[in-house]
């Protein structure tokens, strides 16, 4: 008897504890994934290509190093299915960027680990897809995870393919960070594509879907749409939120035209390309165009089970200070970030274009090619952390660079300029708050 066969055997009599390899552990889904299978006693390896991340974030669990950008052959996985009896699939990205490449990371690397499962003879494989995924779907996300799931079907696996609509947890991320970001807007209520239709799930009853479709072999080879009975508007799904979080209601509903949304898709696009992953991008403004939505009744029938609704979701989540807060710094945090950055950069352009009249400040301490110089060098410095504040990867090391910076131009210029810390304008004193953002924005800069 095959060796997956004999395992999943043993496994529907309760005898064997399995081990599974779970893609996108750290993740949102992921998580929930993990806990739901430690509780069943199931042995879990979680794949990251950030170790030590998923070790902080999910400590109880072997992790293997894997960049899903990079494992696009069936010979790169081999090595990582060793001792391993089923896998679940719950990667994946909204759109390409910085970070992803969407070919690679949801087509390419799970056709080769599908090839890589059969050749292995492990047999369970669970893929957590998306409601409208389809091989010849618009947009490049539903497009290749559907050319993934399409491989998932064609395969000699023990397969199950979960679509869950749009994920309500209480750690927040991606399209939940989102709503709730938006439900944080004081005073008015501003929402692009207000009657886009969703239905949401759970993320622990995702969770348990997928520890069903490991155990049930009644389940095997099909499709199941993973979504609460009834579909709400954006409208209603945001305004749930801002009930739930405590926020009053809005004094009105700013309904934003379409060419509006459309233009905070593209600068959330180019945001994607510094490594930022902004749930705004026009991906999911066009995924919401076509609305969110499955069908409930393919899972009730099969499992006897019906999803929570929203309501019953939120109803069992914490409404705190905690989650308050972190709405109303989602919704602050893109605006700090490019105005701090534009700060760090104009002011290294204005000291270029000033150079002359900045050198004559520090000339008498240090001589004027020694001012010159000195000014040539704080301007370079100051563009650098201004970049550097740009990008998603270097936007931490940058604000610590600019800690650095401060405390050095306070330092020297206590030394060679102190009359500066009595000048009206309080050119010295206006470093201080640069130094308390820089702190405030690191700890504010996680995105998980």
């Amino acid at each position: 008897m095959p060796k997956g066969v004999w395992q999943w055997a043993v496994q529907f009599s309760g005898a064997f504890e399995m081990r599974v390899l779970v893609l996108g552990a750290y993740g949102l889904i992921g998580q929930a994934i993990v806990r739901e299978l430690l509780g069943r006693d199931d042995l879990v390896v979680g794949l990251a290509r950030d170790v030590e991340r998923g070790r902080k974030l999910v400590p109880n669990i072997d992790w293997v190093f894997g960049d899903l950008n990079l494992l696009v052959r069936e010979e790169d996985w081999l090595p990582l299915l060793d001792d391993v009896d089923a896998v679940v699939n719950a990667s994946g990205a909204l759109q390409s960027g910085l970070k992803d490449n969407l070919a690679q990371v949801q087509r390419d690397s799970i056709i080769a680990l599908v090839a890589a499962c059969e050749r292995s003879r492990l047999k369970g494989f669970v893929q957590v897809s998306a409601p409208g995924a389809d091989a010849r779907a618009e947009t490049e996300f539903l497009r290749t995870k559907g050319q993934a799931d399409e491989a998932v079907r064609a395969s000699q696996l023990d397969w199950v393919i979960l679509k869950p609509g749009l994920v309500i947890s209480q750690t927040a991320y991606g399209g939940t960070s989102l709503v709730r970001m938006l439900a944080a807007f004081p005073f008015v209520q501003p929402i692009a594509l207000p009657d886009a239709r969703l239905q949401t799930v759970d993320v622990e009853d995702v969770a348990r879907a997928v520890a069903s479709a490991l155990d049930d072999p009644r389940l095997v080879r099909q499709d199941f749409d993973l979504v609460a009975p009834e579909a709400e508007t954006l409208q209603e799904i945001v305004l749930a939120f801002r009930d739930w979080l405590g926020f009053s209601k809005p004094a009105a509903i700013w309904r934003l035209p379409d060419w509006l949304a459309g233009m905070v898709g593209r600068v959330a696009d180019f945001s994607g390309l510094l490594g930022w992953r902004s749930p705004l991008r026009t991906t999911a403004l066009r995924v919401l165009t076509e609305d969110v939505v499955g069908d409930a009744d393919p899972w009730r029938r099969a499992t006897g089970r019906i999803f929570k609704t929203l309501r019953e979701t939120l109803r069992d989540l914490p409404s705190t200070r905690q989650e308050r807060n972190f709405a109303r710094t989602q919704l602050v945090f893109p605006v700090l970030v490019v105005t701090y950055a534009a700060f760090w950069i104009a002011s290294g352009l204005i000291g270029l274009w000033q150079i002359d009249s900045a050198t004559m400040i520090v000339s008498k301490a240090l001589g004027e090619a020694g001012a010159r110089w000195s000014v040539l060098a704080g301007s370079l410095a100051d563009i650098l952390v201004g970049i550097g504040l740009c990008f998603r990867r270097t936007f931490v090391p940058a604000c610590q660079a600019a800690i650095a910076v401060c405390a050095f131009y306070l330092l020297a210029g206590s030394v060679f300029t102190p009359s500066l810390w009595a000048d009206p304008l309080g050119p010295f004193v206006k470093v201080l708050p640069a130094v308390a953002l820089s702190i405030a924005l690191i700890a504010m800069a996680e995105e998980r």
